[in-house]
C-alpha cells in the first residue's frame, strides 16, 4: 500500500512537472508569433514613426531579431546556474521574467508619447524577454522529464514540443479575432496589446504550479553526492561532451529547418510565388499546424514503445521523402492535395520535436545536463531558425522562381540531421541519475546506468 502511494504521489508530481512546463513553452511561442506578426504591421506606425516606412518595418523586425539574439546568452548562463543551483527556482524565474516584460510591452507608451524611448525600452524588454526564454527552454524540459518514470519520457516529450504549433494557432486565431472585431484604428492604437496583457493569465498559472513542484530527484541526487557545488558545468559540458552536444544541434537543425520554412518561407511562396491567396495559405498552415500537434504527441508517444532512434529515423526518412514532392504538391493549386502535403510535412517534421526532449535529457548526464541541452537546442536554432526562410528566399531568386535550390538545402540538412541519429546510441530508457566523476571525466555508475556513449 506504501508502495502504491509513493508511485501515485511521484506520478503526480511529474504530471505537474510537465505541465508546467508546456505553459512555459505554450508562453515563449504564443509571444513568438504574437511579436512577429504585429513586428511587420503595427509597430513601425506606433515606434518608428520618424523612419521612412520600409526603413521602419526593418528596424520593427529588428527588434524581434534582437530578442532571438539574446537567447544563446540566456541559455548559457541559465544552463550553468541550473546546473549548480537546481532546476526549479530558476525555471520560477524565468517564468515570471517572460510574463512581466510580455505586460510591460502591452502597457509601452508609443513613440508619439515618449519620443525616442519608446523604441529603447522596447529593444530593453525584448533582450531580457529573449535572455528569460533562452534559459527556459531546455530548462523547462529538463524540469518535467528528471520528474518523468522513465515508461513515460517519450510521452511528456511529445506534450512539451506540441506547444509550438499548438499557440500558433491559438496566437493567430487571436489575432485574427481581434482584427475581426475591431476597427482598423481602435487594433492600432490598443487592441493589439490585449494579447499581451492577458498572457499575465498564463504567467500566473505557471508560477502557481511550478510552485508546486519539488526540485528534480536527479539534481537532489547530484546535489547529495557533493558534485553540484564543485563542478563546473559549462566548462565541464564542452571538455566532456563536445562530440555528443555538435552531434545533438546538427540533428534538431533538421526539424528546426523544416518548421521555419514551413511557417515562415513557405507562406511567402504561396502567396507570391503561386499566387493563393493569403486567407487560403493561413488555412493551409493552420491545417499543417494541427497535424503538427498530433505528430508531436503521437510521435512522443511511440518512441516510448519503440526506442527514440527508430520514431526518429523513420520521421526523418518521412519528411525528406515529401520534400521531394512538396512543393510539386503545392504547385497543383488543389485545396485537398495542398492541404495534404502540409499536413504530412508538417506533421512529421513535428514527430522529431515530439521526441527531442526526452533524447537531449537522457544523452546527457545530470551534473552538465542543462548548459549540454542548451548549447545544443539555441546552437540549432542560431543555425537553422531564422536563417533558413532567409537563404530559402535567395534561393528561390537565383533559380528563378524554382524551388528545387530550396529542396536540396533543406534536404541536405536534413540528411545530416538522419545521420547524426543514425550513429548515435538508442537512450530510451536509460537511467537518467548519473554524473561525470570529479576525478576522470567518466559518467559515474555508467555500467548500471546504461550510459549513452557519443
Amino acid at each position: 500500500m506504501q508502495d502504491k502511494t509513493s508511485e501515485r504521489s511521484t506520478l503526480a508530481m511529474a504530471n505537474r512537472a510537465v505541465r508546467a512546463a508546456t505553459l512555459g513553452s505554450a508562453l515563449e511561442w504564443f509571444d513568438f508569433t504574437l511579436y512577429g506578426a504585429i513586428a511587420a504591421t503595427v509597430l513601425p506606425k506606433l515606434f518608428f514613426p520618424a523612419l521612412d516606412s520600409t526603413v521602419a518595418v526593418l528596424a520593427s523586425l529588428a527588434t524581434f531579431s534582437v530578442g532571438m539574439a539574446a537567447r544563446p546568452l540566456g541559455a548559457v548562463i541559465c544552463g550553468h546556474f541550473g546546473d549548480k543551483m537546481g532546476r526549479r527556482n530558476l525555471m520560477l524565474g524565468t517564468v515570471a521574467a517572460m510574463g512581466i516584460t510580455s505586460v510591460l510591452m502591452g502597457l509601452l507608451p508609443t513613440y508619439a508619447q515618449i519620443g525616442i524611448y519608446a523604441p529603447l525600452l522596447l529593444v530593453l524588454l525584448r533582450v531580457i524577454q529573449g535572455f528569460a526564454l533562452g534559459g527556459e527552454t531546455s530548462g523547462g524540459q529538463l524540469m518535467a522529464l528528471e520528474h518523468a518514470p522513465a515508461d513515460r519520457r517519450g510521452r511528456y516529450s511529445g506534450l512539451i514540443g506540441m506547444c509550438a504549433p499548438l499557440s500558433q494557432i491559438v496566437a493567430n486565431g487571436v489575432l485574427l479575432a481581434l482584427s475581426a472585431t475591431m476597427e482598423p484604428a481602435a487594433f492600432e492604437s490598443y487592441g493589439w496589446r490585449i494579447p499581451f496583457i492577458a498572457s499575465i493569465g498564463l504567467v500566473v498559472v505557471g508560477i502557481y504550479i511550478r510552485l508546486r513542484v519539488s526540485e528534480t530527484p536527479a539534481f537532489v541526487e547530484m546535489k547529495r553526492l557533493g558534485i553540484a557545488s564543485r563542478g563546473r558545468p559549462l566548462q565541464d559540458a564542452v571538455r566532456l561532451h563536445y562530440k555528443t552536444i555538435l552531434r545533438m544541434m546538427l540533428f534538431f537543425c533538421g526539424p528546426t529547418a523544416l518548421f521555419f520554412l514551413a511557417v515562415v518561407f513557405t507562406l511567402s511562396y504561396l502567396n507570391n510565388t503561386l499566387g493563393v491567396s493569403k486567407q487560403t495559405s493561413f488555412l493551409l498552415l493552420m491545417i499543417g499546424n494541427v497535424c503538427a500537434v498530433a505528430g508531436s504527441i503521437i510521435g512522443g508517444g511511440l518512441s516510448d514503445r519503440f526506442g527514440r532512434k527508430p520514431v526518429l529515423l523513420f520521421a526523418l526518412s518521412a519528411t525528406f521523402i515529401l520534400l521531394l514532392c512538396f512543393y510539386p504538391m503545392l504547385a497543383t493549386k488543389n485545396f485537398v492535395v495542398m492541404a495534404l502535403a502540409m499536413g504530412l510535412f508538417m506533421g512529421f517534421t513535428q514527430v522529431q520535436t515530439g521526441v527531442q526532449a526526452a533524447t537531449f535529457v537522457e544523452v546527457f548526464p545530470t551534473n552538465v545536463r542543462y548548459s549540454a541541452s542548451a548549447l545544443a537546442l539555441t546552437g540549432a536554432g542560431l543555425l537553422a531558425g531564422g536563417s533558413v526562410p532567409v537563404l530559402a528566399a535567395w534561393l528561390l531568386k537565383l533559380c528563378n522562381g524554382s524551388p528545387w535550390g530550396v529542396v536540396a538545402m533543406c534536404g541536405s540538412v536534413n540528411l545530416i540531421a538522419l545521420a547524426m541519429i543514425a550513429v548515435g546510441p538508442e537512450t530510451a530508457g536509460i537511467d537518467i541519475n548519473r554524473t561525470d566523476s570529479l576525478d576522470g571525466g567518466q559518467e559515474e555508475d555508467a555500467q548500471v546506468s546504461g550510459r549513452a556513449p557519443v
